[in-house]
């Protein structure tokens, strides 16, 4: 796919991390972009990501190849209108939203279903803006794409192409087929883990108890709840029949818990943990390096030097620490001292040296 000029509107997390995979892949590609704010592009520009150097008006995205939409939902289709009468007709329109029913009508109504493929990569973070974009965030993480039947079969496949060129993984589904598989493992999961951190904040006692001890259970449970709160409206009233369906399945299955807690059968807490045990044991996530982790836990003595001690050790071997914490909460850790690593190989060689220095290491993989 010949690619000359690729416009952005917005430029946080997902749209600048495309925009830098693209020029990593092919610097000769001429990005432009707009946002909500000048400050965005302005600094863009300053890195070099982008070629115009101020907000653009809707009609300069008529000299692009591609677009791609990275605001919040309701907004990609409002452009999406603006965009109708501007864009080439060999323009290929695309978004990054994680719903597809609205924008897909939208495009449907609009007479653009022959150039709009949606596009979601399962990628992201609870940091939000350019700032914490890069490059490498589309790297073996899955890229669902959908298209209306109008869409020809050459063009979609020369897209995937190309998004597979980005170092993603392209995976092709109806929106309806999206939207539903989103809201299970996606959408859910958020109003799960918002609720919960409710939850706790409003029973929490005035010495903040439940927040001081919070332990790494509930902290890996609850990190997507740092999400951005606008975008998490934009998609709960997008995807609104297919979340609040899930959520009232999810009540039946709070309740089978409470019900066998309140009538104390054992066996059938046995019966309804091993069952989300064994679903939860067998996923597997082929090839997706961006969503493995590899963890040491590391029992270390309360005294001055004792950790870098231990970095010292690892530095000195060259080998790369992707993010190191102290457990204080060690109810569901088995070590005071964490340290994640970015590969396996790193995390094995990692064990036998901190073992040989008679550190007391254990380890996890997913």
């Amino acid at each position: 796919m010949k690619t000359k000029t690729i416009g952005f509107v917005g430029l946080g997390l997902i749209g600048g991390s495309i925009a830098k995979a693209i020029l990593k892949i092919y610097p000769n590609t001429r990005i432009l972009a707009t946002a909500s704010r000048e400050s965005t592009i302005e600094t863009a520009f300053e890195e070099r990501l982008i070629d115009n150097n101020g907000l653009l008006k809707i009609h300069q995205f008529g000299q692009c190849d591609i677009i791609f939409l990275c605001s919040p939902v309701g907004v990609n289709c409002e452009y999406l209108r603006k965009l109708k009468d501007v864009v080439k007709p060999d323009c290929i329109i695309t978004d990054v939203g994680s719903v597809k029913g609205d924008i897909t009508a939208v495009a449907r109504d609009l007479g653009l279903s022959n150039q709009f493929i949606g596009g979601h990569p399962m990628t992201g973070s609870e940091l939000t803006g350019l700032e914490h974009s890069s490059a490498s965030l589309l790297e073996n993480a899955y890229y669902i794409l959908t298209a209306d039947s109008t869409v020809n079969e050459k063009t979609f496949d020369e897209f995937a192409s190309y998004i597979g060129s980005l170092g993603a993984i392209p995976i092709k589904l109806t929106p309806e087929e999206h939207d539903e598989a989103t809201a299970a493992v996606s959408h859910l999961p958020h109003v799960v883990a918002a609720a919960l951190v409710n939850l706790v904040q409003d029973t929490d006692d005035e010495r903040a108890t439940r927040k001081t001890i919070a332990a790494g259970g509930f902290k890996d449970i609850t990190r997507i709840a740092s999400g951005s709160p606008t975008m998490w409206q934009h998609i709960f009233l997008s995807n609104k029949d297919a979340v609040l369906k899930l959520i009232d399945s999810y009540m039946d299955e709070l309740t089978k818990f409470r019900d066998s807690i309140a009538a104390a059968d054992g066996e059938e807490i046995i019966k309804l943990w091993a069952k989300a045990k064994d679903y939860r044991d067998s996923l597997t996530i082929p090839g997706n390096a961006l969503l493995r982790f590899f963890e040491l836990y590391c029992d270390i003595d309360d005294k001055p030097g004792t950790l870098v001690g231990v970095l010292q050790l690892l530095a000195n071997a060259e080998l790369s620490v992707k993010n190191i914490d102290i457990i204080h909460n060690r109810e569901f850790e088995p070590g005071v001292l964490r340290i994640e690593f970015y590969s396996e190989d790193s995390m094995q060689k990692a064990q036998t040296i901190l073992t040989h220095n008679n550190y007391y290491v254990r380890q996890r993989t997913n």
